[in-house]
């Protein structure tokens, strides 16, 4: 039998090489230094494993990479989120899930956050929905991941540096293992 934590180190190794949507960096990249970003910012346990494996819908998806280029919004988050909730605990998979809506949220509220998106995190962003309108912005503030979904999100922004050293997957298998779903939930 396969734990969880083996089974998110086998889809990394599987997949995680291949690019990030027009981003400079591999998803495994990508994964592996949100995931240090929120190890900087003394994050939740919960809150590093929900950076490592935000984007997991890419990967278990498999949309093509160019898929925004055709004008279509895959649902990652919409993928993910079935997946981690199938195997995580809320604390992981509600701001993984969430991550896309903080994006729309940050966009809306924060014009220097806009700024500094890149070129295919503002081509998803139109495909996503734009920046929230005041009632969506209301309603995401009231959700109770809110303020863990903000920080994912900017963890994300910040995880596109092509080159950057990070730990290895193996690193945050133990956090992973730690932050599964309880067996009678």
């Amino acid at each position: 039998m396969t734990s969880v934590a083996d089974e998110v180190a086998a889809i990394f190794a599987a997949k995680g090489e291949s690019a990030y949507y027009g981003e400079d960096v591999s998803q495994l990249e990508h994964a592996l230094q949100a995931a240090q970003c929120a190890l900087r910012d003394h994050a939740t346990e919960a809150l590093v494993v929900a950076a490592l494996v935000h984007d997991i819908g890419h990967l278990v998806e498999g949309a093509p990479e160019d898929i925004a280029d055709q004008g279509v919004d895959a649902r990652h988050e919409e993928v993910g989120q079935a997946w981690l909730a199938a195997r995580f605990c809320k604390e992981v998979y509600e701001p993984a899930h969430l991550h896309v809506a903080a994006k729309r949220y940050l966009c809306a509220t924060d014009a220097e956050y806009l700024g500094k998106l890149s070129a295919a995190s503002v081509q998803s962003l139109a495909l996503q929905g734009g920046p929230m309108s005041a009632e969506e912005q209301a309603a995401f503030r009231a959700n109770p991941h809110f303020a863990e979904a903000v920080r994912l999100r900017r963890y994300d922004e910040q995880a596109k540096v092509k080159g950057l050293a990070t730990p290895p997957v193996a690193h945050f298998m133990a956090a992973v293992a730690r932050c599964l779903k309880p067996l009678n939930a």
